[in-house]
């Protein structure tokens, strides 16, 4: 079954959190779109379209109808911020991490009140960090740049790519994204760092040159440096119907922004997660 790869550029409309971690009443963002993000929001937007005038997508069960559907149909990278509308990143978040955050973070705090009291509640106080629509250095638009990749037979995931709402806080508007262009790969590379294995689903990708950055977790191997993770997500949990109250095993993986060793190829596999062939 053939398949093709295309480059996608989506503009930030609001802001994004992607969740981290947290540090002290600070919710740190991630500096980029994870796979499962993406994955998310694809399957949200897909089951919505599919059902839409067919009565409401409320059961779990069609949500993991359509995940399925994705998971054998298509694979995708991580996206990442870029002041480039044509797709090219300027600056990565590991090369020069406080001019990235001075240029594309900021922060949100609130707080609940106490209404008798006219005051803050106590210990409510938090702050949200966001990857923000505009620069903070110059005011420019931000935009996400990535890759997706689609077997025949894949759902219209570029129909949904317009209606895509990403990450959390998105009850606040959040995460909202409008999709610039979609552009058919011709040179066979990936952020110009990778070249793409076509010749195999799911793709796969070799690093142009010894000690590339990774642009995506990978899973721990010896041919692989770097800081190490355990990544978690949250799942539907089915006997109850739920939507993300459970959490998947930890896979320990690399962060992005490692490096691979010399003439490395690697699967990209669901969610975005690479693996060393």
């Amino acid at each position: 079954m053939s398949w093709h790869a295309s480059r996608v550029v989506l503009r930030l409309r609001s802001p994004m959190h992607i969740g981290h971690n947290k540090i002290g009443n600070v919710n740190r963002t991630r500096p980029y779109v994870t796979g499962r993000v993406l994955w998310g929001a694809l399957v949200l937007r897909l089951t919505r379209n599919k059902y839409e005038g067919k009565g409401p997508a409320t059961r779990t069960q069609q949500y993991e109808s359509v995940g399925d559907e994705v998971h054998k149909h298509m694979a995708f990278t991580y996206f990442y911020p870029t002041t480039d509308h044509g797709g090219g990143v300027d600056l990565w978040p590991w090369d020069e991490p406080d001019r990235f955050r001075a240029r594309y973070l900021g922060s949100y705090p609130s707080t609940a009140l106490a209404y008798p009291q006219q005051s803050a509640d106590e210990g409510t106080l938090h702050e949200v960090e966001f990857i923000s629509p505009h620069t903070l250095d110059g005011g420019r638009p931000v935009y996400l740049s990535g890759y997706v990749f689609a077997r025949d037979g894949a759902p219209d995931w570029t129909k949904a790519l317009g209606r895509l709402q990403l990450g959390g806080e998105r009850g606040y508007g959040w995460g909202r994204v409008k999709m610039m262009n979609i552009t058919a790969l011709k040179d066979e590379t990936i952020f110009d760092l990778y070249a793409l294995e076509k010749d195999s689903w799911p793709p796969q990708v070799r690093a142009l040159k010894g000690q590339t950055p990774l642009l995506a977790h990978v899973e721990t191997d010896d041919g692989i440096e770097g800081e190490v993770e355990p990544l978690v997500g949250r799942e539907i949990d089915d006997k109850h119907g739920r939507f993300g109250v459970l959490f998947s095993a930890a896979r320990l993986c690399y962060l992005p922004g490692g490096r691979v060793k010399k003439g490395s190829r690697l699967r990209i596999g669901d969610y975005g997660i690479w693996k060393l062939v």
